[in-house]
């Protein structure tokens, strides 16, 4: 089959979604977690794991491994993913999220102006002011075991504005 049959010219009344990652490394019993930036248009002042979109030469495990160099400067051991969003936030294109976790026993980040980076001990997690999914979606992606199959979620807004996470296996 050549590029031309795969049908990705074919996006006429399609839904199109930007691919991204988002990754929690882990070390030891604490997780490194960013604080956007204020002057990011997305969620700014917020805690939020590292990652960003997905390159157009690569697949999502190469894109997390990417992201999480760049923005921590951590090369990273069993990378694992845990789960993946399909984002409609009520836009002509959606979000296909691939969320990792990823271990390392290095504590040494580097700077960067997307955010700074904070190790903070799981159980402490929820005392941040953490992106709106992360109080759902953070407990259930640290307690997986390394077998767990990946969990699939769709993400959505009601008519007030608040997210709302359908999960397939419930």
């Amino acid at each position: 089959m050549g590029a031309t049959q795969q049908g990705a010219d074919a996006t006429q009344n399609r839904w199109l979604t930007i691919p991204r990652t988002l990754c929690f490394v882990l070390n030891g019993s604490d997780v490194l977690l960013m604080k956007r930036a204020a002057h990011k248009r997305v969620f700014p002042n917020q805690y939020n794991g590292v990652g960003g979109h997905i390159e157009r030469d690569e697949d999502p495990l190469t894109s997390a491994r990417r992201e999480i160099l760049e923005e921590t400067g951590l090369t990273v051991n069993n990378l694992q993913l845990r789960a993946v969003y399909n984002i409609d936030a009520k836009a002509s294109t959606g979000i296909v999220l691939f969320i990792f976790t990823a271990e390392s026993h290095s504590r040494e980040v580097i700077a960067n102006d997307e955010g700074t980076l904070h190790w903070i001990p799981q159980q402490d997690v929820s005392h941040y002011d953490l992106v709106e999914d992360l109080p759902i979606i953070l407990p259930r992606v640290l307690a997986m075991s390394k077998t767990d199959f990946p969990l699939f979620i769709h993400v959505s807004y009601d008519e007030h504005d608040h997210i709302q996470m359908r999960f397939a296996d419930e």
